[in-house]
């Protein structure tokens, strides 16, 4: 018989005939998982990846029935390889350059170009076995901060998100938000109440029951029980999401006959010398080590404590993304990545196989094939608010990763990484900071160990020290 770490390794196509049972409904309310369940999942990285899709589209003119259909097979293809809700997001910082860059915008050829150069390191590291190594010796206090950095700047975004009106065209917040109206204070606020009260603080039922049994008898407990496995079996974020659709089309009825059917031509993109010297300086520089830290070993980080019976190796990880845009790049499908904070929001919300993505990349394939680039018309009149809190709740479940910090020296490391990770608005700049830090402090002890040594144990200090 094949050992666990064997049978759940990833890229085996033994897992494949694993999603069948995982795909059953056990009763109307759902166990370990359920089709509910893993659709509440589906659209638990959503808040990250409307706004950024919706910003380049409007902002840098890509095609959105393309970067659909891709993802949507990136989505379903990671489902099945990896069987973790492993998320397909946007390369962020080449968003943010290519949107809100002080200078010209980035044109497609040069997004693409950044996309195929971030790509193509992370398949060279992944390749050559330098991703597993790193991953094996990154000291975790520095990953954690990397996690609890981005974790809190979803999660400022999100607030941004609610109280504000957010104009992507231009990266700014505007005025705050009416308390009424069809994207009001109120809805989010009624939306995030709706999360709370059907999530809690995203525990699934089977950690809370033990809780609940073990501080009385059973019996005083199985109402409790009963009501909290009931709320765990509502897919919150697939409703908050399906009210969001259906408030596009109640603000601005006329969006239906501006609907043109069927999918985005595709075709190659041009990629001119100057736009590869554009594209790798401008967006892939920054790129390349946010992706190295919160697309690779943050992922697989945040994996092994999610899923510690299912393995996702570094280099695995590192050699998909590389391959996802080596592939949908050329035919001008936005750059994307695994992150851990999608990761996270799946998780959060349910999902809890490779399940979720598949729906996920299903959907996504059926908006793309039926509506093409013409499905912008819709989401630019989605309620921002409600995406804000569909973040916000993906955010704290990413930075919530930083409990495994048992000893004071670990948090002093990762808050000072996180800290400046946030200052300076940069993971890289975050992480060498951690790491010189942790280096330091084991300088520290390495020193005060050699002492100890020469003056012949701690017996002899205490000998001097006294009178």
């Amino acid at each position: 018989m094949e050992s666990p770490r064997q049978t759940t390794s990833p890229l085996l196509p033994g897992r494949w005939r694993r999603y069948l049972p995982r795909l059953s409904c056990a009763s109307s309310f759902g166990f370990k998982t359920s089709v509910w369940s893993e659709l509440g999942g589906s659209v638990g990285d959503l808040g990250t990846y409307i706004p950024i899709v919706l910003a380049l589209t409007l902002v840098n003119h890509l095609d959105l029935g393309t970067t659909l259909i891709f993802t949507a097979l990136y989505n379903i293809i990671t489902g099945f390889l990896f069987g973790i809700p492993m998320p397909v997001q946007p390369m962020k910082s080449i968003a943010a350059v290519a949107i809100s860059e002080s200078q010209t915008h980035l044109t497609v050829p040069q997004i693409m170009a950044a996309g195929i150069s971030t790509a193509s390191v992370l398949f060279i590291l992944g390749a050559t076995g330098l991703m597993s190594f790193f991953y094996r010796f990154i000291p975790l206090p520095v990953v954690r901060g990397v996690q609890l950095s981005q974790g809190l700047s979803f999660a400022f975004s999100a607030i941004k998100y609610i109280r504000y009106h957010q104009d992507f065209a231009t990266g700014k917040s505007g005025p705050a938000r009416p308390w009424l109206g069809h994207d009001g204070l109120i809805l989010a606020l009624s939306a995030l109440v709706f999360v709370v009260l059907t999530t809690g603080s995203g525990e699934s039922i089977d950690e809370a029951e033990p809780l609940l049994e073990s501080r009385e008898p059973l019996r005083r407990h199985r109402r409790p029980v009963r009501r909290v496995r009931i709320l765990s079996a509502i897919p919150s974020a697939l409703l908050v999401f399906l009210l969001g659709l259906v408030l596009c089309f109640v603000r601005d009825p006329s969006i239906v006959k501006d609907l043109k059917f069927g999918p985005s031509k595709i075709h190659m993109v041009k990629i001119s010398w100057d736009d590869w010297k554009i594209g790798f300086v401008r967006a892939a520089i920054p790129q390349i080590p946010l992706s190295v830290l919160n697309s690779v070993i943050a992922v697989c980080k945040l994996s092994a404590d999610l899923f510690p019976e299912k393995e996702v190796s570094a280099t695995a990880v590192s050699l998909s993304v590389g391959a996802m845009n080596l592939v949908g790049c050329w035919f001008g499908a936005m750059p994307v990545c695994h992150g851990a904070g999608g990761l996270a929001g799946q998780y959060r919300f349910g999902g809890r196989s490779g399940a979720s993505v598949l729906f996920l990349g299903i959907g996504k394939l059926i908006l793309g094939l039926v509506f093409g680039n013409t499905f912008v018309k819709i989401l630019s009149d989605f309620p921002i608010g409600l995406l804000g809190v569909l973040l916000l709740f993906s955010g704290i479940e990413l930075a919530m990763a930083f409990r495994d910090m048992n000893t004071k020296e670990e948090s002093f490391v990762m808050l000072v990484c996180a800290a400046v990770s946030l200052t300076g608005s940069s993971a890289a700049l975050g992480f060498c900071s951690g790491i010189v830090l942790f280096l330091l402090l084991k300088l520290r002890e390495f020193d005060c160990s050699s002492r100890l040594h020469k003056s012949g144990g701690s017996n002899d200090i205490d000998s001097h020290l006294l009178p």
